[in-house]
């Protein structure tokens, strides 16, 4: 089997299951059931995206931070005592 087909085979069933969320979002993005949202709900969700937003923004300066200054390297004994 060659590579091309090997990609077909992890691609094609990816791509379904992209297709199917897609759709899925888009009949509950234009769904009118129930009541509409308030503004308080809408308050609520813009503080917890900015909320996750400035988590994941630190969590990523904390991974650059500690593999540029070396805290990520493996520990290892330094024998000075030679």
């Amino acid at each position: 089997m060659g590579n091309w087909a090997k990609i077909a085979l992890i691609a094609v069933p990816l791509f379904v299951i992209l297709a199917a969320a897609l759709w899925y979002a888009a009949q509950a993005w234009t769904a009118t059931e129930g009541p509409p949202m308030p503004a308080t709900g809408y308050a609520a969700m813009a503080l917890g995206i900015v909320f996750s937003l400035i988590v994941g923004c630190g969590l990523m300066a904390l991974v650059f931070y500690s593999s540029r200054h070396g805290y990520d390297e493996p520990s290892r004994i330094d024998d000075d005592t030679k």
